[in-house]
């Protein structure tokens, strides 16, 4: 039976792929897994401070990223107590985490074990090569490829391009589907109920400044019944574009003039480039009809606030794919978003509202607004793809796929004794009547 070591960042490093082989190695059976990770200390990012406790086996020996080498994975697998028989080791990929292309493909060429990578952030719709690869990963997997049994991909359109590009490795890719929570107690609350419900949490656990506080409480944003509330979550990320869901608020206000339409932004920002645009966004606020709360969201608390949302708005000016969708779609709630990459397969596959003109998805939240019926269709198929693509059908998945590529098991046969003389003899009476 396959053991699938996994390789990059992990709990308390604060960023999405640590989450995400967090996740799956919750539900791999403990003796079947490990973690790899780099040193907490050393490695730069922020860290989790308030989540639950790391469990099962993880190595955080990686000195940093830019310090990784195959002698340092063998060192893990050794402290692990890892057999090279029945290992897999299995890779998340992202430039970020491993920056160095040429050290990456060296580490994979010295390390003779069955190896996967799982590729995080691979476009397919850029100009910048004819099958819609951005160069440099068209680069890496161009010399990558040899020296792996298998990758695995998050989208379809990913799929096409690495293998259009690459036909000759068709055989090593895979498409492994983001996995999906599963919020059902979430999932159930009505809209008023989850409003309450993160209302409570804003003005009484969470650590928002007094003067916030008290505009939530005068506003009644999440009380009023007549209010529809636009909203965005996660870290305050340029990327995200945030400053369009005040805009799309404005245009579905004017829309629909006899609705009170609210944005509500909440997160936080974690490194200063995020501080920066945090504060961009704060003088786009105005506490009257457009919030910015910023206020990390528990894990727990997440999915309640995309689910307190009537429309949950994306229009990221870059992405592949989204850990927000994650929860998003598990806990059964509504998005809005621009069809892009990874991110506008998945809403497409699981019933989102997508376009990829911003007009167009403005009108298609108006209709949204104008006929709640409409809305309880799209819950039902977001439901319905969370429970195809769980957290837990995910790792059976790669569990699968380690299987597959690890090399059988020789039968082992008994010590050959080569047959003597005497034991070939046959006895005088052979053959007598």
């Amino acid at each position: 039976m396959a053991s699938i070591y996994f390789v990059g960042t992990h709990k308390p490093i604060m960023c999405g792929i640590a989450d995400y082989t967090s996740f799956i190695t919750r539900e791999i059976p403990a003796g079947r897994r490990g973690v790899i990770s780099f040193d907490v200390e050393r490695y730069g990012a922020p860290l989790i401070i308030d989540d639950e406790v790391v469990t099962g086996r993880v190595w955080y020996g990686i000195p940093g990223c830019h310090e990784y080498s195959a002698s340092v994975i063998l060192q893990g697998l050794k402290e692990l107590g890892a057999k090279k028989e029945d290992t897999v080791l299995w890779f998340q990929h992202e430039f970020g985490i491993w920056p160095g292309s040429i050290q990456f493909i060296a580490m994979l060429k010295n390390l003779d074990i069955p190896k996967v990578v799982t590729f995080h952030t691979i476009h397919f719709q850029s100009p910048e090569t004819p099958t819609g690869l951005r160069r440099d990963q068209y680069d890496l997997l161009r010399t990558l490829l040899p020296y792996v049994e298998a990758i695995t991909v998050f989208s379809r359109g990913v799929y096409h391009a690495v293998t259009s590009a690459f036909p000759e490795h068709r055989d090593k890719v895979y498409v492994m589907k983001h996995g999906i929570h599963s919020y059902p107690e979430i999932s159930r609350l009505s809209r008023k109920e989850a409003k309450e419900k993160l209302n409570d949490f804003l003005l009484y656990e969470s650590g928002l400044d007094r003067e916030t506080k008290g505009t939530l409480y005068k506003q009644r944003i999440f009380l009023d019944s007549d209010t529809v509330v636009v909203g965005q979550t996660g870290f305050l990320d340029p990327s995200k574009n945030s400053e369009l869901l005040y805009a799309a608020r404005d245009s579905v206000q004017k829309a629909i003039p006899h609705k009170r339409i609210i944005a509500v932004r909440i997160g936080s920002p974690r490194d200063e480039l995020q501080r920066v645009y945090a504060a961009k966004l704060r003088r786009r606020q105005n506490g009257r009809d457009k919030f910015l709360l910023e206020v990390r969201l528990p894990q727990n608390i997440l999915p309640l606030a995309q689910r307190a949302f009537d429309v949950n708005f994306c229009w990221p000016h870059d992405c592949t794919q989204s850990g927000l969708l994650a929860h998003a779609l598990g806990a059964g709630v509504i998005v809005a978003s621009r069809d892009l990459e990874g991110v506008g397969e998945t809403l497409k596959e699981a019933g989102g509202l997508v376009d990829t003109d911003l007009r167009q998805l403005l009108l298609k939240i108006r209709n949204l607004i104008l006929n709640p019926e409409l809305g309880e269709r799209l819950e039902e198929a977001a439901l319905k793809y969370a429970a195809e693509f769980s957290w837990e059908r995910q790792a059976r998945r790669h569990y699968e796929l380690a299987e597959h590529i690890l090399p059988p098991v020789p039968i082992r046969l008994a010590p050959y004794s080569p047959l003597t003389v005497e034991t070939m003899a046959i006895p005088a009476t052979a053959g007598r009547s």
